[in-house]
């Protein structure tokens, strides 16, 4: 692929990529990608633009990295500013991962509630209430409402 001479318009990049071509366009506005040049107002692609394109993909889609970090890992000229950018990128996706896990954990609680009314339920009612009384004494609330 690098090395190729063969170029690809950007709508033919878009689809083979998954991407839209309103993307594609957003990224090069971004400077996270760069055609490799026009015919008329069609932009192109050669093989080392799509190597660039699949690394980028790496960083947004497979590690989930916002456009911010995604340009901060491209930009990064060390091995340790990359990976300095990769580890907070880490931690807030491990925080997202407990967030959903407490998730799961509620929803799932709610699924085996077997009362009719779900204030009625000891767990969800004592929760309830702790809620209210942190929100009104600016309190926290804390995460009783999961089992151990």
């Amino acid at each position: 692929m690098a090395g190729d001479a063969r170029t690809y318009s950007i709508s033919e990049v878009a689809e083979a990529f998954g991407v839209s071509v309103s993307a594609l366009r957003y990224y090069e506005e971004a400077g996270l990608l760069e055609s490799t040049g026009r015919r008329g107002r069609v932009r192109y692609y050669d093989g080392d633009a799509l190597m660039h394109l699949a690394y980028m993909q790496l960083w947004r889609e497979d590690g989930m990295m916002s456009i911010a970090q995604t340009r901060a890992v491209l930009e990064a000229s060390t091995l340790d500013d990359r990976r300095a950018v990769i580890d907070s990128a880490r931690a807030q996706i491990r925080q997202r991962i407990a967030g959903l896990r407490r998730a799961d954990a509620v929803l799932t609680h709610m699924l085996d509630c077997r009362t009719d009314a779900p204030l009625e339920c000891p767990m969800t009612g004592d929760h309830v209430r702790r809620r209210v009384e942190a929100a009104l004494t600016h309190g926290e609330v804390g995460d009783g409402f999961l089992p151990d």
